[in-house]
């Protein structure tokens, strides 16, 4: 416990001098320097566990926001006379053209932090109407750590991915909007499949995190390596599985699908609001109905939720007015076994928002025969969820009320989530 605390201790500490620097370096005024006020805020949003920046120029100054737990906050603002000087030191430390402003551009460069730690910061630039923007993801080595039941996966759902993956061919699909986490539920499987008698091939756009033993592609346009070119010439290199970054076109699908056919295991992504308009999407890319029966081992529909801070977490009673109002997405029979649930109240170790990281609800739905009858008759996606939850899968919403109900997450996030 007294290493935790000094831990916790010296994390809140390295937070107040990180933003301390950028203010103390923005108030030098014309003789900032511009190399240790981009280091600063790159510190600052680290220390933060920001997973973005946005350098946002407005007609009279500069926004630095980061995207802390999903969520954009205000942290930092610039005059707008740096603006040049900060998006060329951006371009030098990420190979760019400086000279270049009226065209997009898309670099990476590594960090290392005070605390010796490495960042992977990808960089997308794109001219606007009051300069040049720049949004920066930082990929920490940190996201190596992640496993299943740290994801959020049921003890039920667990069990279905795992029996998934033990199979040697067929499709895993990870589906949700964009920043719903499916790239690292991919990733984390693929560690869980990265031993030495298996050979793993991926191709990805960008490829986020690098692994060893993998071989790992990068997508290019301007070489015409796309998804589906570059899924035809892995299928020549022996593989036993492969990672498809994401499934955007009929080219893809079909390639996909021969592939988990012909004894692969194949895992992707595709954008679907839940696992059961999964199937349906694969018939809306051209897929025959019997080929999305026989290949397709499982479909993990995902969204992220913020986690209460566990340093300013307390109870809190949902009044009946608000039972009312969640009777519209959560079941009634749910609401009325549970009326104690948890919010974080604000304190300085969560920025006071009162929620510090995030987790996964999940729903995993594995196609049995009764779904396979469905698909090749080309039901509804609302008739395959039906199907899905009588046989056992917990949707979403379940999944989340779940978590609020033991004090992961709060209703409002569920909510939030759902409306989004």
């Amino acid at each position: 416990m007294e290493i935790t605390t000094k831990n916790r201790f010296e994390k809140k500490a390295r937070m107040a001098v990180s933003g301390e620097k950028v203010q103390k370096e923005l108030a030098l005024g014309h003789k900032l320097s511009i190399i240790n006020l981009v280091h600063s805020i790159l510190e600052h949003a680290y220390e933060l566990r920001a997973s973005d920046i946005h350098i946002d120029p407005t007609s009279a100054l500069v926004k630095v926001r980061f995207r802390i737990d999903g969520v954009l906050q205000d942290m930092h603002e610039c005059p707008k006379t740096v603006l040049s000087e900060f998006v060329s030191r951006i371009k030098i430390l990420s190979g760019l053209r400086t000279d270049e402003h009226q065209a997009a551009q898309d670099g990476r460069f590594r960090l290392t932090t005070e605390s010796g730690e490495t960042v992977d910061i990808r960089v997308s630039i794109v001219p606007t109407y009051y300069g040049e923007n720049a949004v920066l993801r930082l990929l920490s080595d940190k996201a190596e750590e992640f496993n299943l039941k740290s994801l959020g996966f049921s003890p039920e759902n667990l069990k279905k991915i795992m029996w998934a993956i033990s199979r040697p061919y067929g499709m895993i699909l990870a589906t949700g909007p964009t920043g719903s986490g499916k790239t690292t539920t991919l990733y984390t499987l693929i560690k869980m499949l990265n031993i030495r008698d298996t050979s793993i091939i991926t191709i990805e756009d960008p490829i986020e995190y690098a692994i060893d033993g993998i071989n790992q592609i990068q997508v290019n346009s301007r070489t015409e390596l796309t998804f589906a070119n570059g899924l035809k010439a892995v299928l020549r290199q022996d593989p036993n599985v492969i990672m498809v970054g994401e499934i955007r076109d009929a080219d893809t699908a079909g390639i996909a699908v021969n592939t988990a056919l012909t004894g692969h295991l194949l895992l992707s992504t595709l954008h679907t609001n839940d696992a059961a308009t999964t199937l349906p999407r694969l018939l809306d890319l051209k897929l025959e109905p019997y080929l999305i029966a026989s290949t397709v081992n499982l479909a993990i529909g995902q969204r992220l939720v913020r986690k209460i801070c566990p340093h300013c977490k307390g109870p809190r009673n949902i009044t009946p007015a608000e039972i009312k109002s969640f009777t519209d997405v959560i079941p009634v029979a749910l609401l009325q076994k549970q009326k104690d649930f948890f919010v974080g109240k604000g304190c300085e170790e969560c920025n006071f928002t009162g929620y510090s990281g995030r987790i996964g609800i999940h729903e995993v739905l594995v196609p049995d025969n009764v779904i396979r009858e469905a698909i090749l008759k080309k039901v509804p996606a609302s008739e395959i969820k039906k199907i899905a939850v009588a046989q056992g899968m917990a949707p979403m919403v379940e999944d989340g009320f779940e978590k609020a109900r033991i004090g992961l997450t709060t209703l409002d996030e569920v909510l939030r989530m759902l409306h989004e």
